[in-house]
């Protein structure tokens, strides 16, 4: 069904949503034929996890050294598949990056007849055409299948994505019946399924849906309010083995995931995790939303982003304090105990899920009350580089549209890389071997996050680590805080590429951060919120 220099549509947010099955019947359809060859792929976030979907094909093709199969992606994450990033670098094919968000809109606007996304994400970052236009190597710097356009609005700058628009979508539900309506009642999350379907049979060039499930169901026994996908939009089903059909990374089912399940949460279910460097730059970043809910006054809404910022729900859960600081993933969960590493998108007990283009309205649109993002990179500007580096790929995710778009934005992150070893004893950090890698330079690799953008736009932006806490201020970033045994000139200034502004001498960090006990923090939401 598929022929030769096609462009094809995957779903997946790691390996929720992914068509492994799909993946790996047309790939070994490729080693027997050779054909399909020379495909276009493009997902909502990267069909697979580490040694799973696609990231699985890519070994193979890499091993195999053979330059055919893929012929160009555009992917909002390239993180879990090491080959796949050899591939980029070396120039196998032209490679771009867009947001989760942009991505989901995308489809979203292709499948409503529009040329693109029009937004103002990405301006003055890699995303912006005077920099790199999305595009990931040289190939694509040439190419440019994938375009950025800047556009002139009333004097605003505006920025329209457009990619081609795939002919073929290989998607995933949990059930179709007779007619092909689909529901996603197993799933952790309902991803981007519908749009992208939506996308393959708008005008022009209607092209061809195939189905990735694990059942056949009579036709009328489905619910209609739980039908994502309308049958007559899915051409082919196909029925997958249960192995190619998890619902995460690491587990096959969990109903706590689905939503069949909401799980009781008493102290009885709550482990305290190990006091270490990393915990403490997450304590730090509940503090800061703490301090947010009292000024509301009521549950506030917040974003998580992947590494440390995702740790923050832990920490949440530990201090009970999860019902009133509510946690949101961009897959589309609401609530409960998010999950990390490959499992990120699915949550533990979640009390509500929507699609992922509804997710980033919640995002870009500021109608959440925070963040919390991972950090590579700042510099003496305030610009932050999240997602890419000469040696690594991940791609952006979803930080660019929620960076634009969350009122107050808590960078967190460790304040070096590399090798490291840091203890935190008697209420005090010591670092016993401190990362080789500076990641606070006096200018960024590249840039996800513009300062420019975020002193514009006159957010709140803190930059936490395990030892310092900085603040974006018009003119650079400004030292506000540093942790309890930490040498201000050996531990920070001595392991920065410039120096922070620095207007008096800085607090020390809030104590109970560096107590292995709990923080106490349910009280103080509750009485904020009474108040």
């Amino acid at each position: 069904m598929i022929p030769d220099y096609s462009v094809v549509a995957i779903s997946g947010f790691n390996m929720i949503t992914a068509p492994e099955y799909l993946i790996e019947r047309l790939y070994k359809l490729y080693l027997k034929t050779g054909h399909p060859r020379k495909l276009f792929i493009i997902s909502d976030t990267f069909p697979g996890a580490p040694g799973r979907g696609l990231d699985r094909i890519a070994k193979l093709i890499y091993e195999r050294k053979d330059e055919d199969f893929i012929d160009g992606t555009l992917f909002p994450f390239y993180g879990w598949s090491e080959s796949l990033q050899k591939m980029v670098r070396e120039e196998w094919f032209d490679a771009y990056a867009w947001s989760i968000g942009i991505m989901a809109y995308w489809f979203r606007e292709v499948g409503s007849g529009r040329p693109g996304v029009l937004t103002k994400v990405g301006l003055y970052t890699t995303a912006d055409p005077r920099l790199d236009g999305t595009a990931l190597n040289e190939k694509a710097m040439k190419m440019r299948r994938v375009k950025v356009h800047l556009i002139n609005i009333d004097s605003q700058e505006y920025l329209l994505y457009t990619a081609p628009k795939p002919q073929f979508g290989l998607i995933r539900a949990t059930t179709a019946d007779e007619m092909g309506n689909l529901s996603l009642e197993d799933e952790a999350a309902y991803g981007t399924v519908l749009n992208i379907a939506q996308t393959i049979k708008a005008m022009p060039n209607k092209g061809i849906n195939i189905i990735q499930v694990l059942r056949i169901a009579r036709y009328g026994s489905l619910n209609p309010k739980d039908v994502e996908v309308p049958g007559p939009l899915i051409d082919y089903v196909v029925v997958s083995p249960r192995e190619y059909h998890w619902q995460s990374s690491s587990f096959d089912y969990d109903p706590m995931v689905s939503g069949k399940i909401i799980p009781p949460l008493s102290r009885e279910h709550i482990v305290q995790s190990e006091l270490n460097h990393r915990k403490i730059i997450a304590r730090r970043v509940l503090l800061e939303l703490l301090e947010l809910l009292k000024k509301s006054g009521r549950q506030i809404i917040v974003n998580l982003g992947v590494g440390i910022p995702a740790t923050v729900a832990d920490v949440a859960v530990e201090e009970e304090v999860q019902d009133l600081i509510v946690l949101t993933v961009e897959s589309g969960t609401w609530g409960g105990k998010p999950l990390y590493g490959a499992d990120f998108g699915a949550s533990i007990g979640p009390f509500a899920i929507v699609s992922v283009p509804d997710q980033f309205t919640m995002y870009e649109g500021g109608i959440i009350d925070a963040a919390s993002l991972g950090f590579m990179q700042v510099d003496r500007y305030g610009n932050v580089n999240s997602f890419i580096m000469p040696s690594r790929i991940p791609g952006p995710g979803g930080f660019p549209a929620i960076a634009v778009g969350s009122p107050q934005i808590f960078f967190a992150g460790e304040f070096t890389a590399g090798d490291r070893k840091i203890e935190v004893n008697n209420g005090k950090i010591s670092i016993l071997k401190d990362g080789e890698i500076i990641k606070f330079v006096n200018q960024v690799y590249k840039i996800g996050c513009s300062g420019k953008i975020l002193t514009k736009s006159n957010k709140n932006a803190l930059f936490v680590t395990e030892r310092a806490v900085f603040q974006k201020v018009e003119d650079g970033i400004e030292l506000k805080e540093i942790a309890p045994g930490i040498d201000l000139e050996k531990d920070i200034l001595g392991k920065m590429e410039f120096k922070p502004i620095i207007r008096k001498e800085p607090d020390i960090m809030d104590p109970r951060i560096f107590n292995s006990k709990r923080m106490g923090l349910k009280e103080e939401a509750l009485e904020a919120i009474k108040r």
